[in-house]
């Protein structure tokens, strides 16, 4: 850090950093390939074939069969490679923002209106 002193852990946060990066590179490729209609289009005909294309490991096999993004984060998933695989689904950052805190999508959206006035 520029002032020597080291970065302090948010609780129930996961630090995307080089050793989140290299965990969840076979994932975060595999949602970047996700920008290629026809690779939504392969993924959602058959999910296991697909994933197994990539290499992912059973911790990140389960969290996109459970669509659980915080398990994805945890799994070395990064949050804008992320938004590509919620996007299969319909889901967008709001959807995301709402599991990361609990709270279902209106309220999270309240929040962020109440916090902007």
């Amino acid at each position: 850090m520029p002032n020597g002193k080291s970065r302090q852990p948010v609780p129930g946060t996961t630090i995307f950093d080089g050793e989140q990066a290299r965990k969840g590179y076979a994932l975060n490729k595999m949602c970047y390939s996700f920008n290629d209609a026809a690779n939504r289009k392969a993924f959602v005909a058959d999910e296991d074939a697909y994933c197994a294309k990539f290499g992912l490991n059973p911790q990140q096999r389960e969290a996109i069969r459970s669509r659980n993004v915080l398990q994805l984060i945890e799994a070395g998933g990064n949050a804008y490679y992320l938004a590509k695989f919620a996007g299969i689904f319909g889901l967008d950052m709001q959807d995301i923002g709402a599991q990361q805190t609990g709270m279902t999508k209106d309220q999270f959206k309240a929040k962020l209106q109440a916090a902007a006035r």
